[in-house]
């Protein structure tokens, strides 16, 4: 048999595994970086007893040319299984087994690829699996998850689906619960969720922290969400619980700041932040929390100062200002898919009077692909406000607001721009009564609003209006 087809026969073997090579992980080449510094992070600061990261990690080392590295990862997954995690199902080493193989495929080295495809058939027999490489279990199912969970949100539909697949066999299990957990609250950032869809997040993480009462970092996580629904001061009790323990103290002090900065506690966001980031100062999210914290701080001294601060207030918004800037284009370099981040930065370029980077800022975004619709929705109503009252383009401004409206989600960005929309054409209207556009889109608006009577009547003067402009163009001087 030729080295060729025998290499090809090898890799039809391997393509039957389940490890993080055979599971499609969604990673673009740009969020590479930023998913090392995470999973570096994880290993040294989370406090679980999950073990998936050095798997991930050997992945992603592989995925940067590393093999090398990537296999004293795996090595180190190895340690950990038999020292750590001996009382786990064997089934989970096949994934860290499945790795070695396509490592030493990748690198040529196909005797020792062919020795780790034994180990898992071997395996796969011990478990009566009808297949020879691969096997049905909730323990396969659930490290499928967390590797997905932990790629980044386009992976996050497949995440829930795994979990959703394990605890349909062990509805008990901590393990599986906590993963579950963490991608429903994931998923329910992403968009704006119904009351059931809240109802049934919160569910999600109380029943982790029964199974898991000593996970802080599910606490914290729990604290958020009531924040989100308004039961700021029960969240604050989960919070304070979490900030009590010494475990994942790294994260937890994130999801504090976070907590603070929603709170309007800037002061004590920012203690909890930056001691955070002594520890991990690589952390996009770190660095886009405290950017987000001095820009909350900016806009609060306006409102204060009447819009028009002057003097050591001016001099102080002014660094502070530079401050956001600087930490929310740290956290861009680290993560450049961060869609929300370029937001941020633009009203704060806007807040330091530099209207080119702003309008260069929104450009970047608004050139990236596959932005959630949620998002999108509100990156085309701040880009159509930023036309309206900083370039003073009322045609490109109408653009974007209709941009936001056409993306059928209902979200607060969409229900701000046809509010904004509505101000704007009653405004041209208000200077030329026979703007047969702007009365178009008016009705459009009204009908939006379910107001048929008003909408109808708006279209029928438009129409009157283009009709006796026909006329008018018809006649013959």
């Amino acid at each position: 048999m030729s080295k060729n087809s025998e290499k090809d026969q090898l890799k039809d073997r391997l393509e039957q595994l389940r490890c993080h090579f055979t599971w499609k992980l969604l990673i673009e080449d740009v969020e590479i970086a930023d998913l090392e510094n995470r999973v570096f992070d994880q290993i040294e600061f989370l406090d679980t007893k999950f073990n998936v990261t050095q798997n991930l990690l050997a992945y992603v080392k592989h995925l940067k040319g590393q093999n090398k590295e990537a296999l004293q990862s795996l090595n180190q997954a190895e340690d950990l299984f038999q020292t750590e995690h001996a009382g786990q199902s064997e089934v989970r080493r096949l994934v860290t087994w499945g790795n070695y193989a396509w490592l030493y495929y990748h690198t040529g080295r196909l005797e020792e690829a062919q020795i780790y495809l034994d180990k898992v058939e071997s395996t796969c027999k011990k478990f009566a699996s009808p297949s020879c490489y691969s096997v049905e279990s909730p323990d396969m199912d659930c490290e499928e998850g967390w590797a997905l969970l932990k790629c980044g949100g386009k992976n996050y539909e497949r995440a829930k689906a795994c979990f959703e697949k394990a605890l349909e066999v062990e509805p008990e299990n901590p393990e599986f619960n906590t993963g579950y957990a963490i991608v429903v609250y994931r998923l329910d950032g992403f968009s704006k969720a119904s009351e059931m869809g809240e109802a049934f997040c919160l569910h999600t993480l109380k029943r982790a922290i029964e199974l898991n009462p000593e996970d802080a970092y599910i606490k914290a996580l729990l604290a958020l969400k009531l924040q989100d629904i308004r039961q700021e001061a029960e969240g604050e009790k989960y919070i304070e619980e979490a900030l009590r323990s010494m475990s994942s103290q790294t994260y937890v002090f994130r999801f504090a700041g976070k907590f603070y900065r929603r709170k309007g506690s800037f002061d004590k966001a920012l203690h909890f932040l930056k001691t955070a980031l002594r520890a991990t100062p690589s952390s996009a999210f770190l660095h886009h929390q405290v950017g987000l914290c001095y820009r909350s701080q900016v806009f609060q001294m306006k409102v204060g100062t009447i819009r028009q601060p002057r003097g050591w207030d001016r001099e102080y918004i002014d660094k502070i200002t530079k401050s956001a800037i600087s930490h929310l284009e740290f956290a861009l370099e680290q993560k450049p898919t961060m869609e929300i981040a370029y937001i941020h930065l633009a009203d704060m370029y806007l807040e330091a009077g530099n209207y080119r980077k702003a309008e260069d800022t929104y450009k970047t975004v608004l050139s990236m692909k596959s932005i959630p619709e949620e998002k999108l929705q509100e990156i085309y109503f701040r880009y159509g406000r930023f036309n309206e009252f900083h370039r003073k383009s009322e045609v490109d401004a109408i653009i974007y607001y209709l941009k936001a409206i056409k993306i059928k989600k209902s979200t607060f960005s969409r229900k701000n721009s046809v509010s904004a929309l509505e101000k704007l054409v009653l405004k041209k209207l208000r200077r030329n009564k026979a703007d047969i556009e702007s009365l178009s889109i008016l009705g459009f608006v009204y009908k939006l609003k379910g107001e048929m009577g008003e909408a109808l009547e708006c279209y029928e003067r438009a129409l009157r209006l283009a009709a006796g402009s026909e006329n008018s163009e018809g006649r013959v001087p």
